[in-house]
């Protein structure tokens, strides 16, 4: 159980650092852009502190394309709940129907 899971929980913790890297910078648009990139890089390198142990130790457990289908759920609802309490930007509908189309997507991804 712990070798399904623990990628899993890595991947997440990746994704935050990923989410921050990428979109913690909007709310301080004021600042220089090269300052912005080097705090970016900085972050992301703990981001790939979680991201590459994840991978390997998930890598046997799931296939490549299971492990990034995984890896792309985890970042939209990393992002949706960082969207909504970071940056304060509405969900709306259109966003949850996206989303079940994913995880249709994902039903047939893992379908045997």
């Amino acid at each position: 159980m712990l070798k399904y899971i623990t990628p899993i929980i890595l991947l997440t913790i990746s994704n935050v650092f990923m989410t921050f890297a990428w979109y913690g910078h909007l709310r301080y648009k004021s600042k220089a852009i090269m300052l912005v990139i080097i705090v970016s890089w900085l972050i992301a390198f703990f981001e790939y502190c979680f991201q590459v142990p994840a991978n390997r130790l998930g890598y046997g457990v799931y296939n490549a394309f299971e492990l990034k289908t995984i890896q792309e759920v985890i970042t939209l609802i990393v992002f949706s709940i960082f969207s909504i309490l970071y940056l304060k930007e509405g969900f709306r509908s259109n966003y949850l129907i996206g989303f079940v189309f994913i995880v249709l997507a994902v039903f047939f991804i893992f379908k045997r």
